[in-house]
This record gives C-alpha cells, sequence and structure tokens, in this order.
C-alpha cells in the first residue's frame, strides 16, 4: 500500500507542480506535453486491450497466486495512474494559455522562492491527494436520486399510514403497530440498485392486550437463527376486566360470549395453530393500506400500486411527475431490548415456511452506519466507496451484503480519518484486498457475532456477544471448485471496478 500511495504522490506531483518555463519555451514545452500526452493515450489503449485479453482468457490458464495478485494490484494502478496523468497533463496546457506569466524568475526574491516552497512542501500532499478524489467524485457518474430526501418522504408517508392504521385498529386484538425504522442500504445512505432504491421499514409488533408473544428461536447453534417462531399465547385479563370494564378474559370467559360480545383474539386471525403467520399477516397489512389511502387526502397526489409480496407489504407510489417511488414495510418483533428482531423478511430459503421468522440485524446496521456517520469526517467517502463496489457486482455470485460485511470490518479498523475523499482509492483498493484475502482464505465473519469492534450503542442479546465469530463464507471451505470460481468472479469484479473508474460509468 505504501508503494501504491507513492505512486500516487509522484503522479500528481507532476500534474500539480510542473516545471516552470519562460515564455519563450512555452511553445517546446507544449509540445512535449502533447507528445507526451499521445504516449499516454497509446499505452492506456495498449493497458485497456491487456485488461480485456485477460478477461477473456479461458479458465484453463493458471498464474501462481502471489504473481496474480502482484499483476492485478500493478494493472488496476497503472490504467488509473494513466488516466490520472492523461487529465493532468490537459489541465496544465488549458491552464497555461488562460494564465499570462506575470513574473519572471528575476523578478522574486530567492527568500520568497524558499518561502513559497516550504509552503507548498507542507501542503502537496493533503492536496495532491483531495486533488485525485475531486477528480473522480466529478469523473464517475453517480445515481441521481437524492437518497436523504426520498428516504425522509417515505418516512412522513409510512408514518402518516401508521398513525390511521392505530386508529382503525384501536378497539381490535390485531398487533400493536409501534414507528416505523427505516432499514437497509438507501437508509444507511447507499443503493445498490442505482435509481432503482427500494425503501424497506420495518414495522415493530407488539403483543394486543390480553395476549403475549414469546420468540422461539432456530436450530439450536444456528446464529442468526434462520428458523424461528413468534408463539401467541393468551393471558389472563379478568383484574383488568374488574377494574376497568374494558375487555372479557379470552381465558374465563364462555367461547359464546366472547363470540357476541368481542373481537376475536389474533390466534383466530392472523396465527395458524398457535403460531403468527407471517403470509396473513402481509395480507393485512396490504389490506390496511388500501383502507388507509382513502382516508388521507394529502395523499391523492400519488397513485398506488400495491406489489406482489407474500411476506411483506410492499407498493409502489408514484407522483404527478410520473416519478415513482417502491416502498416495502416488513414486520419484526424485537428480542428484548436489543436491536435484533424476528422478521418477516424473506430468507435465501427456496420455500419458508409461513411461521418461520427469521433473525435480522438490519436494524443493528442501519444503526451502525448512523453512528459512523456521526464519526467519519464531513467529506466521507466510505458511503460511495461501498456503492460503487455495490454497481459492478450484477452479474457475480457475489452479494451486497458480503460487500456491506467487508466495509462494515474495515470501517472499525482503519481509522475514520483514513475514510476522506482524498483516500478514495486507497479505501477501494483496501476493499478488493480484505474481500480476496477472505476467499483465499476461506473465511469472512459475520460483523455482529462474536466481535468485540461493535460500537457499544448497538444493543445486541448476550448470545450474540458470547457466541464465536461466524464464518459467512464456510461454503468456499466446503467445496473447492465453489472457491475456484468465486476467485475467479473476483478477477471479473476488479477489471469492472477498473473500467468503472476509467470510463465512469
Amino acid at each position: 500500500m505504501a508503494a501504491t500511495e507513492f505512486l500516487i504522490r509522484v503522479l500528481l506531483r507532476t500534474i500539480r507542480y510542473p516545471q516552470k518555463v519562460s515564455d519563450e519555451m512555452d511553445e517546446a514545452t507544449r509540445k512535449r506535453m502533447q507528445q507526451r500526452a499521445e504516449l499516454l493515450s497509446r499505452e492506456m489503449s495498449r493497458l485497456l486491450q491487456e485488461l480485456e485479453q485477460r478477461s477473456q482468457e479461458e479458465s484453463g490458464v493458471s498464474w501462481g497466486a502471489p504473481l496474480f495478485a502482484a499483476l492485478q494490484q500493478w494493472l488496476f494502478w497503472a490504467i488509473a495512474g494513466v488516466l490520472v496523468l492523461l487529465f493532468g497533463l490537459w489541465w496544465c496546457l488549458r491552464k497555461r494559455r488562460r494564465e499570462p506569466d506575470s513574473r519572471s524568475g528575476e523578478e522574486r526574491s530567492s527568500i520568497h522562492r524558499e518561502q513559497v516552497e516550504e509552503a507548498e512542501e507542507e501542503e502537496e500532499d493533503s492536496d495532491d491527494a483531495d486533488f485525485l478524489g475531486r477528480f473522480f467524485e466529478e469523473h464517475i457518474q453517480w445515481p441521481v436520486q437524492d437518497l436523504a430526501t426520498e428516504c425522509l418522504v417515505v418516512k412522513d408517508l409510512v408514518g402518516d399510514l401508521l398513525r390511521v392504521f392505530q386508529v382503525l385498529l384501536s378497539n381490535s386484538f390485531f398487533p400493536v403497530l409501534q414507528p416505523a425504522i427505516g432499514v437497509g442500504s438507501a437508509f444507511e445512505g447507499w443503493s445498490p440498485h442505482e435509481d432503482d432504491a427500494v425503501y424497506r421499514l420495518l414495522v415493530p409488533l407488539q403483543a394486543p392486550r390480553g395476549h403475549a408473544f414469546h420468540l422461539e428461536l432456530g436450530t439450536a447453534g444456528e446464529m442468526p437463527a434462520r428458523n424461528s417462531c413468534i408463539r401467541v399465547e393468551l393471558v389472563c385479563t379478568c383484574t383488568r376486566e374488574r377494574l376497568a370494564g374494558e375487555m372479557l378474559c379470552f381465558l374465563h370467559h364462555p367461547e359464546e360470549e366472547l363470540r357476541r360480545n368481542q373481537d376475536p383474539s389474533l390466534l383466530c386471525t392472523l396465527c395458524t395453530g398457535s403460531y403468527l403467520d407471517v403470509r396473513k399477516t402481509a395480507r393485512w397489512f396490504h389490506q390496511l393500506v388500501k383502507a388507509a389511502w382513502l382516508v388521507l387526502p394529502h395523499l391523492s397526489k400519488y397513485r398506488l400500486t400495491l406489489l406482489p409480496s407474500s411476506r411483506s407489504c410492499k407498493f409502489q407510489v408514484t407522483k404527478d411527475d410520473n416519478k415513482s417511488l417502491v416502498v416495502e414495510m416488513v414486520f419484526g418483533v424485537q428480542q428484548g431490548n436489543s436491536d435484533i428482531f424476528l422478521s418477516s423478511q424473506a430468507t435465501e430459503d427456496i420455500f419458508t415456511p409461513s411461521t418461520m421468522w427469521s433473525e435480522s440485524c438490519a436494524v443493528a446496521e442501519v444503526k451502525f452506519f448512523s453512528h459512523m456517520a456521526r464519526k467519519v469526517p464531513h467529506d466521507s467517502f466510505h458511503l460511495k466507496c461501498l456503492q460503487l463496489c455495490a454497481r459492478v457486482l450484477v452479474g457475480t455470485g457475489f452479494s451486497t451484503y458480503t460487500l456491506k460485511t467487508v466495509v462494515m470490518h474495515l470501517l472499525t479498523t482503519i481509522p475514520v480519518s483514513g475514510w476522506r475523499r482524498r483516500h478514495f482509492l486507497l479505501r477501494l483498493q483496501d476493499i478488493m484486498q480484505y474481500l480476496r484475502c477472505c476467499l483465499e482464505e476461506k473465511r469472512l465473519d459475520h460483523f455482529f457475532l462474536g466481535n468485540e469492534r461493535v460500537p457499544e450503542k448497538i444493543v445486541l442479546p448476550p448470545a450474540f456477544q458470547t457466541a464465536k465469530p461466524l464464518n459467512l463464507f464456510q461454503r468456499l471451505a466446503q467445496d473447492p471448485p465453489t472457491q475456484a470460481e468465486a476467485l475467479r468472479e473476483f478477477v471479473e469484479l476488479r477489471d469492472r471496478l477498473t473500467r468503472l473508474l476509467i470510463y465512469g460509468y
């Protein structure tokens, strides 16, 4: 990494501090710079051709691991360096044409020259790197959506819906809905889907009067537990009934009296047997959204389209300008007072029974990124690094969750001051290098299990804190062909990232 940083600084020193020349030599210098630019252009074309040829080679060609890693790193930074030099040469030529030389070497005293050189020496490292980061910030075509603004719009809209729900359900025995929590990439400040972000919110559910929720976690030792259940139990309300007369006890009143004088219990509406049913809950939410939309006049400016989803309430909102937002409400029950929930969100399993809920870290993840946003410098590029890397994942076997896990680990190991705009290329290199090492070692630890670096502000269940680290790459250790395929896909991933840095899209 030190060699890489040195290369970047040498390249930028050439760009930002070209040798001063007199007016008589300007034309000759301009010609030399144009010749240099043409040479660099030819070199860049050769590197790109080499990149294309190597990406099309058959997988039978085998490189030694050290040589292969060195070739990858050299090619990545060679192309990035040529790109920066081309831009810098163009910038210098343009500046020379616009700015007349108002001073000759004789007009500046030697003392003044030494002072200027000392000041430049002190600031050049910071300015050089910031110049490079600013160039890539402007060169790359970033998604045009304003995630922060649209997240606020979605939260206000869902908040209005939930307030209507609470009025409609005030005297019922359906789950008690708590304020929604924005989760997922959009609310973390980045989106892997470019301009088609899905705005996901988790709606916490609490047991209604006369009921209690009991969380039955999945297979012993499995964390996070995927096959968990929420058992619904009726509890005695006779004391409350005598004091307030507000409801009949489901346990101690005759069924006929209950059927005649009181709404049915949750066991009779959204449960299968004694367990809360995800699919029934999703259908119930869809019905609530349609009903609430009709009683909120200010929502008439939006066009509602309900989208198919068996384990969540998903809908599309279209504004008058035909701009659409996709909103997904998932449901969850909190584990104690922690940031871990049993969630309705679908798992990787092909078929998940309707009474199965999965242990979700989505709230903990969004709290982590919110915590880091308060700690990093104002010009931090950690989310742009994540956004850029996620863009090149399409069509590979890597998930955005794998990439996000890598970035979360790096955010807690690299000082927060090292994520500024000026460190953009170095942090991209760290992300790629960390992922490659995990693939070679066949190990990537889950961020929230047995990790002492998790910020204290994130509340985890005791079992998470004492658990052994969970290897997300366990399948690679069990299946060598899968690891070999993952390493080949990593090569394609790195090539894509290189092309994105060069072309900007």
